[in-house]
């Protein structure tokens, strides 16, 4: 009896997907529904990888941080509802009206130059009363990354001078043995 009941059910898978095997039921066989791209915010197709920013949260987030006096920094904010413009506030830069832009608010500040090296708070106000703060780090001055240590190149700050006198020294050495040899060797010889 189970053989009978696999024949069956072999053959009715068999019937099932015969035809579309053997090109037979090609026509039958219906397409795979169509996806649609998942849409943004402002109706575009979102970009992969890109973050998207979580409803109903708020936050402020300042970068670079450390920063010097006179230079600019980015802020990133969200509040419950981004289509309105929001305040961020700093002793640092003063007053700053965010934006909406991609689901979230911007703007770019600059702090001022007579602003003291420490810790200033920065504090987001939302339109709906909800506030949200970070910090930010001011410096007198930053000392310039060195970069990656990717080689012998210029970029990596590696101190070349130790290598310096000794391969100038060496090819030196190998440029005069070159020429003792060269200059021994006889001008009428037979090259082969």
């Amino acid at each position: 009896m189970s053989i009978t009941l696999q024949r069956t059910a072999l053959a009715i898978t068999f019937g099932a997907l015969g035809p579309a095997l053997f090109g037979a039921g090609a026509a039958l066989a219906a397409p795979p529904p169509a996806v649609a791209p998942a849409r943004g915010a402002q109706g575009w197709p979102e970009q992969p990888g890109e973050p998207q920013p979580t409803p109903n949260v708020v936050f402020v987030e300042v970068r670079p941080t450390p920063v010097q006096p006179g230079y600019l920094v980015g802020i990133r904010a969200s509040c419950r509802d981004n289509s309105i413009p929001a305040t961020v506030v700093s002793d640092a830069f003063g007053r700053v009206q965010v934006h909406s832009q991609r689901g979230e608010l911007t703007a770019s500040a600059e702090v001022r130059e007579r602003t003291r090296p420490g810790n200033y708070r920065v504090k987001l106000e939302c339109p709906d009363g909800a506030t949200a703060s970070t910090m930010l780090q001011v410096v007198k001055s930053m000392k310039p990354s060195p970069g990656p240590r990717t080689g012998f190149g210029g970029a990596g700050g590696a101190n070349l001078t130790g290598l310096l006198v000794p391969g100038g020294l060496a090819l030196t050495i190998a440029g005069a043995t070159v020429g003792i040899i060269a200059a021994r060797r006889p001008r009428g010889a037979a090259r082969g």
